[in-house]
């Protein structure tokens, strides 16, 4: 199969950069956060809040793992990397694209964490957040894109250019 899946922390795009890449590429466009909602008919902080970051991962897990689809580029929640089952499932199905961010640009990006949707544990902060994930988004990587300093373009082009 031939999708490309994004991975990486909360606001590095992957939802802005998703949907123009698969029109560069005439391909689909998937949100698996939105799908999570779809499927669940809650708000992303309202799973959270009422299953807790355990049940949210199962869910997740659940979600991304029973995605098929062709010609797609999917963009993930940054925790999905915390599925073992749904990024083997993702890597089966494509190429994964670690959009990768230094954390001093992510915290100039990012407003309030709880609203976004982002799973965190009692009292952890984006820095050891970012400590915690870094390991596991290079891990499922097929392929690294560094952001730093890039606007959309820049990173579209980055993107573009190691999938040829």
């Amino acid at each position: 199969m031939n999708n490309i899946t994004l991975i990486g922390m909360p606001g590095v795009g992957k939802s802005t950069i998703g949907v123009v890449l698969a029109k560069v590429l005439g391909y689909e466009f998937m949100d698996s956060d939105l799908l999570i909602q779809r499927q669940e008919k809650r708000r992303l902080h309202q799973i959270i809040e009422q299953e807790g970051v355990e049940g949210f991962k199962a869910i997740e897990n659940r979600v991304n793992a029973s995605i098929e689809t062709e010609n797609t580029v999917i963009a993930t929640g940054g925790s999905v990397v915390y599925c073992e089952e749904a990024m083997d499932h993702l890597k089966k199905i494509g190429k994964v694209v670690y959009l990768r961010l230094s954390l001093d640009s992510l915290a100039k990006r990012l407003g309030n964490l709880e609203k976004r949707g982002v799973l965190l544990k009692e009292g952890q902060t984006l820095k050891s957040l970012y400590e915690e994930r870094v390991p596991l988004y290079e891990r499922y990587a097929d392929i690294v894109i560094d952001e730093e300093g890039k606007d959309l373009e820049a990173s579209l082009q980055a993107v573009l250019e190691t999938l040829v």
